[in-house]
């Protein structure tokens, strides 16, 4: 297959300059090197996000993490129901308000995060790996500028 040949057919778009799709990509990479650094623990991106959010924080009510992680009430609930059958996490009712449901890594949680910590840096390492050290932070700081604005 011939390398693709940049010619809009509208005369200005091309799809390849694209940010969405620039970015599709780039979570593409990431996702995948992720996979195969993770492959050994079973855990998802999403998981191991609740796990290091959870680390961080220590206890927090199952609204608050979600919001924390930027995950949706129906993914949260099902990453916190395979995390806890793994006992990785576990799940207890407030004591003030019993509909409210309070996460907290178990020691194995911990001890699993701890663990993965240095499996996260090198996700983050690989896949910046093409750019320069000065451009790896700028890009970081780009993407946290985009994702910090409101829609």
């Amino acid at each position: 297959m011939q390398a693709e040949k940049a010619r809009p057919a509208n005369g200005h778009y091309i799809l390849t300059d694209q940010v969405g799709f620039l970015l599709r990509r780039a979570h593409q990479r990431a996702s995948l090197i992720f996979k195969n650094e993770f492959d050994a623990t079973s855990l998802t991106p999403q998981q191991f996000a609740v796990l290091a959010k959870l680390y961080d924080i220590s206890e927090v009510t199952q609204n608050n993490l979600g919001r924390l992680v930027d995950m949706d009430p129906v993914s949260l609930q099902g990453v916190i129901r395979r995390l806890s059958q793994r006992a990785l996490v576990s799940r207890t009712s407030d004591p003030l308000h019993k509909r409210r449901l309070i996460i907290r890594l178990t020691p194995a949680g911990n001890a699993m995060v701890e663990d993965c910590f240095v499996l996260g840096t090198q996700v983050s390492t690989k896949t910046l790996a093409p750019l320069a050290s000065e451009e790896q932070q700028e890009l970081i700081r780009l993407l946290k500028k985009i994702t910090d604005e409101p829609v």
